[in-house]
């Protein structure tokens, strides 16, 4: 038998694959993963790869390349968490329809058009007019526990009796809002009953309900931060309460400045600020405590405590003082904001009150979705989830911080330890870089971000200057709020770039 030449007992060298011609050569020394990731976005975008189309197993594409199967695995991944691809064990991996955001529309009527800084404009913008989408505040709807959540419906479906399915109680669900008392206080240390929620469609209703009950007593006014989240500051405004900004610094609320406000009423972020990302120091929280014992009461919105990467856990404040505290959450940042359901814990003084105006305004939450809920919770399927999405929330916030630091050394970076958005911002730009217009051009670029300065009150900014130092001044630096969750490491190394690219010659 005539042996082989050594040669061919060898692996044969990569010789490129017909799937989009690709050629190992072609590829960077380093970065084979992103490489390849690339031309296979690239080509599900252009349509040489076409719905329905399968893939190659990853064996066989890593052996055409002469890579590493790890590489084409990667790829695949980073493919099917942006939805592109699907991958089911037996039926390898498929492009995926574009989704009809993506997918060439026919002409259609306008939709109504908001003011730029208008609040009922944000949702209609999240990912339809942004290549990349950056909004604080939007998770990753990909990650979504579709499975858990069917297992969980049918079960519910299965036994809730006729009864289950009529008007219900006001306050929400009886198995929800107890299921929401036992994780209440097993992650964020509260100590409440059922009796003591009112469950909510999410954070906006719980600040709408106790803007409406403070109106009936007398309140004309609530201090906010700032900066401070906008969505906030508007809803409160709406219901007829006028915000009062009170500043926010390292050691985050001033309860000093809180103090000088008069107003008897306070809306904070104390476990993760929005958007500076600060916790409230412990004097701070103290501080606060004691103001609200002389009569006044906390507004505690405990938005994405559930995320957290490099700090130990921050309990909620609403332990210390419950009967000076109404505490609200919500799943908008741990399953998905269109689920419309969060839940309000207000002092025992007002519960009533909250009680009758949220049998106002819609006689109860739906009921087949806090039942589906409760289950989640009780059977641990919603910890289990957000384990899960922790890691990749990380992953990409680490992404975000890499590229950030190689491409704007110079910026400052805050809010990173937890959460889903973090803040950069340009101290020695103050006065000469306009992040609203820094905002604009990234929007025109394909980058939706949020300038700082949307959700600072920039009035009372320059008092506050002006009153510290009255030959000069010192303005408050420009930035940007931005968030992470709902994107890739790649798509996030392609947004730092292009927001490096904005900023041009500005000094930062």
């Amino acid at each position: 038998m005539t042996e082989l030449p050594a040669l061919a007992r060898e692996r044969p060298p990569s010789i490129g694959a017909d799937l989009l011609q690709l050629d190992r050569a072609a590829a960077p020394a380093r970065g084979l993963t992103t490489w390849l990731a690339a031309a296979l976005r690239a080509g599900i975008r252009d349509g040489r790869l076409r719905a329905g189309t399968a893939l190659p197993a990853t064996r066989l594409l890593a052996d055409d390349l002469g890579v590493s199967r790890g590489v084409v695995v990667e790829a695949y991944q980073r493919l099917r968490e942006e939805g592109l691809v699907s991958a089911r064990s037996g039926a390898g991996t498929a492009i995926l329809p574009p989704s009809p955001r993506s997918a060439a529309a026919p002409a259609r009527p306008p939709r109504p058009q908001f003011p730029a800084d208008d609040p009922l404009s944000l949702p209609r913008r999240w990912g339809a007019d942004a290549e990349i989408d950056l909004s604080p505040g939007v998770p990753d709807l990909s990650a979504f526990p579709r499975a858990a959540w069917l297992r969980a419906e049918r079960a519910v479906l299965a036994g809730a009796s006729p009864a289950d399915l009529g008007y219900g109680d006001s306050r929400g669900n009886e198995p929800l809002r107890a299921a929401l008392a036992g994780w209440l206080a097993r992650t964020r240390g509260l100590r409440t009953g059922p009796e003591a929620i009112v469950v909510t469609a999410g954070v906006a209703q719980a600040l709408a309900l106790l803007a409406q009950t403070l109106r009936s007593r007398g309140h004309t006014r609530i201090a906010v931060e700032n900066p401070g989240s906008r969505g906030t500051r508007d809803e409160l405004a709406h219901w007829g309460l006028v915000p009062v900004p009170v500043t926010v610094d390292a050691d985050g609320l001033d309860v000093t400045d809180l103090a000088r406000s008069g107003a008897r009423a306070v809306a904070v972020t104390p476990a993760h600020q929005f958007p500076t990302g600060v916790v409230l120091s412990p004097g701070r929280r103290r501080d606060l405590l004691d103001w609200a014992a002389g009569g006044g009461l906390i507004v505690e919105d405990d938005y994405d405590a559930e995320f957290r990467y490099d700090r130990a856990p921050v309990p909620a404040l609403h332990s210390s003082a419950p009967g000076q505290i109404a505490y609200a959450g919500s799943v908008s940042k741990t399953l998905a904001p269109g689920m419309r359901m969060g839940w309000l814990v207000p002092p025992p003084e007002l519960y009533d009150d909250v009680v009758r105006a949220k049998h106002a305004s819609d006689l109860g939450a739906p009921a087949l979705p806090q039942l589906v809920l409760a289950r989640l919770i009780t059977t641990g399927g919603l910890e289990q989830h957000i384990r899960q999405v922790r890691v990749r929330q990380r992953r990409r916030r680490d992404a975000l911080l890499g590229a950030l630091a190689a491409q704007l050394p110079q910026a400052r970076v805050q809010g990173i330890p937890a959460g889903l958005h973090l803040l950069v911002t340009f101290p020695d730009a103050a006065g000469r870089l306009d992040d609203a217009a820094l905002a604009a051009g990234l929007r025109r670029d394909g980058v939706l971000v949020h300038a700082l300065s949307r959700h600072r009150d920039q009035a009372r900014d320059q008092a506050r200057d002006q009153a510290r130092d009255q030959a000069s001044p010192s303005p408050a630096p420009p930035g940007l709020v931005l968030g992470y969750a709902a994107h890739t490491p790649d798509q996030l190394r392609e947004a730092a770039r292009r927001i490096a690219r904005a900023i041009g010659d500005v000094p930062c």
